[in-house]
């Protein structure tokens, strides 16, 4: 693959959009060690997993499996159903959303407001996480129906294809000086797709994948979670494209750590959803340990515009058990360390 260009001063499809996103140095230890956040909230509807979203269906329309007037189906908590979402209004296909009422009300109205139909599993206002329920009626509402595609996310091949760009937008800015690369794992599409191909450009680099305390990738004992589009709850297969032969290292953040980073990250001026919120937690609390002149990377998802209802919400947060002003006030103070007085 060649290496990341610049994007056209002007395109004519919202897709065209997709990547070059930013990088912003959040942090410095007084050894030099730095951590930068890829902001993959500043792709289209705010999301990394419109990356992959237009990869399952370029590979889905090479193989002839969806032509035109043809339907998408997709088990989705959000993010990877407003990527395909939109790849569906541009080309002019149906697109079906398999949810839950655990994913962000925002993130469904607006799967909703681009032309997608939701069908739901679970009645309104059960919270739960309903990810093997999801992907079983997913899968049947594909199955046998001409010019109809479940793009199956956590085993789709195209979910880490889709993400190999990241790893040389990563190489070109950084001229390859990145030791240690943070994400986080759900289907394991985001972190493994850009490990694979950064380890062919910087083969020494680390890699660390965090989950939510509850989520069985990693082992330990499994419970409910609140961040969501991560993890693999109970019930639920772990995904093929979780490569552990690519992880370093696989580390657990808990709601109420990953929450309080949010919230704190946002008094720096920055939103960041309750997944980036764990991963941005990790590399923080390594930082300091890491050999001088250290650069840490962390793939930051999305954003937090859609869940000021939830992780910025007092009155939600507490209802749950998950609001801490003291591990707010720590994440607070670790940040302010390492960002001087700027």
């Amino acid at each position: 693959m060649p290496a990341a260009s610049q994007r056209p001063a002007v395109v004519r499809r919202v897709s065209d959009l997709i990547g070059h996103t930013p990088l912003l140095e959040l942090a410095r230890t007084p050894a030099g060690c730095r951590l930068l956040l890829k902001l993959e909230l500043f792709n289209p509807m705010g999301t990394a997993k419109i990356r992959m979203a237009r990869q399952m269906i370029d590979d889905a329309e090479a193989r002839g499996e969806l032509r035109p007037g043809g339907r998408i189906v997709e088990s989705t908590s959000g993010n990877t159903g407003l990527g395909l979402a939109v790849i569906a209004a541009e080309r002019g296909y149906a697109f079906t959303a398999v949810v839950d009422h655990h994913a962000g009300a925002d993130k469904l109205r607006a799967m909703r407001a681009l032309g997608a139909e939701l069908v739901y599993v679970t009645d309104d206002g059960t919270g739960e996480l309903a990810t093997a329920a999801r992907e079983e009626l997913a899968a049947a509402l594909a199955r046998g129906r001409d010019n109809t595609v479940f793009t199956e996310q956590h085993n789709n091949p195209g979910n880490g294809v889709g993400y190999l760009p990241v790893a040389h937008e990563l190489h070109q800015a950084l001229d390859g000086r990145i030791d240690v690369l943070i994400g986080a794992v759900g289907t394991g599409g985001s972190l493994c797709g850009t490990a694979r191909e950064l380890r062919t450009l910087v083969p020494g680099v680390a890699v660390v994948g965090v989950e939510p305390k509850g989520s069985i990738a990693f082992g330990g004992p499994a419970h409910d979670y609140h961040q969501s589009g991560t993890g693999t709850p109970e019930g639920a297969e772990i995904g093929a494209l979780v490569d552990f032969a690519l992880i370093d290292e696989g580390v657990k953040v808990g709601d109420v750590e990953a929450f309080a980073t949010c919230r704190a990250v946002a008094r720096t001026g920055l939103l960041i959803g309750g997944s980036a919120g764990g991963v941005v937690h990790e590399a923080l609390t390594r930082l300091p340990s890491l050999p001088p002149g250290s650069t840490v990377v962390a793939l930051l998802n999305d954003g937090g515009e859609k869940y000021l209802d939830t992780v910025y919400d007092d009155d939600w947060m507490r209802a749950r058990d998950l609001l801490d002003p003291y591990a707010e006030r720590e994440i607070g103070d670790l940040l302010g360390k390492l960002r001087g007085d700027r």
